[in-house]
């Protein structure tokens, strides 16, 4: 992607469609343990569901996002400490934070070097970033069947642990770890995909042809709509990239 992209269309649907407070808690879990003492910046908070989990479990929290119908949701949760900004020109002094985290958002930042650059800006040294990044994956089911069928469509990927590496390092971080792990659970029915994919919320299709969704996306749908059980949730174990670096 050149740009960043803003994720007004989806806004209303966001936390209802992408697993709401209870996935926002458990990747909150997942990320506390390695977070430093000191406040923490989520560049991209979206809804506010990340952050909000890290806040209840005792941090100070703020957070940044392109987004503004997503800032509404997000400072219902984070009152005070959510504001409009671009990952590429955080609007925050230099070694404004202890730590900052990227959720499942540098692939849509348009420069992810400017954007890791930014961020070692605003941290303090000894600083930490946490990113969440990358193609999640999660064991062969009926519904992670239709959306590999639908990965053809999505854009290669600048976050991958190797692109992520040599852009942190260009920015002056030293990566402290990695994993693909468990990150969070979420139980979706055929329907609620069905909807989701109808409705085109996720990013890859926005700007998808007519011809491109009649011969990639139409059958991917159709296989949906013969699934049995259309109400039954099938439960998926999501596992993702999880980088943790540090600001000299």
């Amino acid at each position: 992607m050149t740009e960043a992209k803003a994720f007004d269309r989806v806004a209303d649907d966001y936390d209802r469609m992408r697993g709401g407070m209870e996935r926002g808690r458990q990747s909150a879990a997942r990320l506390a343990g390695d977070l430093t003492p000191g406040p923490v910046l989520e560049v991209g908070v979206g809804t506010g569901i990340v952050a909000a989990g890290l806040a209840e479990l005792g941090h100070e929290v703020h957070g940044v996002d392109v987004s503004r119908p997503m800032l509404a949701r997000a400072a219902q949760r984070l009152a005070g400490r959510v504001c409009a900004g671009d990952a590429r020109a955080l609007p925050f002094a230099d070694g404004s934070f202890a730590n900052l985290v990227f959720t499942h958002v540098l692939h849509l930042v348009g420069d992810m070097p400017l954007a890791l650059r930014e961020a070692a800006r605003v941290l303090r040294p000894g600083g930490r970033l946490l990113a969440v990044h990358g193609d999640p994956g999660a064991d062969p089911d009926e519904l992670v069947a239709v959306l590999d069928r639908l990965a053809v469509l999505q854009p290669r990927r600048p976050d991958t642990p190797e692109g992520l590496d040599a852009a942190a390092r260009d920015a002056g971080l030293e990566r402290l770890r990695h994993e693909f792990a468990p990150d969070y659970e979420r139980a979706t029915t055929p329907r609620q995909l069905l909807e989701s994919l109808e409705r085109r919320l996720p990013p890859y299709l926005w700007d998808i042809d007519d011809e491109v969704w009649a011969r990639v996306v139409e059958p991917a749908l159709a296989a949906l709509r013969e699934l049995p059980d259309p109400d039954r949730p099938r439960v998926q174990r999501w596992r993702v990239h999880r980088s943790v670096y540090v600001r000299a």
